[in-house]
């Protein structure tokens, strides 16, 4: 890989020394999450999507479910601590994160937002998250992914 082709989240990642794997696959911003899992080879309960959202108090916070899981707005609002949490709507996600739709990353966003990640991941030694960009996928230690993004585990989605 070219130098210029690693995204924001994988020189993160290679400035802190923290190891993981890059997969690559034909981008296209339509895929679901599902989609990407099978492309990949992977089953759907390790490939991860991460979903933007803001409090009833304007904080903002960062989900991280399976990408075959709802979250579960209720849930997320009690492990925020929060009256309720909405879903940030896409053309604000940009500017607030550094990312697009389809590449969220939670990984490099432009400030250190609330993170949570379903307690599912718990289960994996590593887990797939977006690398920052459509088409580009890392896989990573649950333990370096917590230690990065400052995660708290939670039940978070719908049943």
């Amino acid at each position: 890989m070219k130098k210029n082709d690693k995204t924001n989240v994988m020189r993160v990642l290679d400035s802190k020394k923290i190891s993981y794997e890059f997969y690559t696959y034909e981008a296209d911003p339509s895929l679901s999450g599902e989609e990407i899992a099978t492309i990949l080879g992977e089953d759907t309960s390790r490939v991860f999507k991460t979903l933007v959202t803001e409090g009833k108090s304007k904080q903002n916070y960062v989900f991280v479910i399976p990408v075959n899981k709802e979250l579960d707005l209720k849930k997320a609002a009690k492990a925020a601590g929060e009256k309720s949490i909405n879903m940030i709507k896409q053309k604000d996600l940009l500017g607030l994160t550094g990312y697009v739709h389809g590449g969220c990353s939670p990984i490099g966003m432009k400030k250190n937002f609330p993170t949570f990640i379903h307690e599912s991941a718990s289960g994996f030694d590593k887990i797939f998250v977006s690398a920052g960009k459509v088409g580009y996928q890392i896989q990573i230690g649950i333990n370096d992914l917590s230690n990065i993004c400052k995660i708290k585990m939670a039940d978070l989605t719908t049943d």
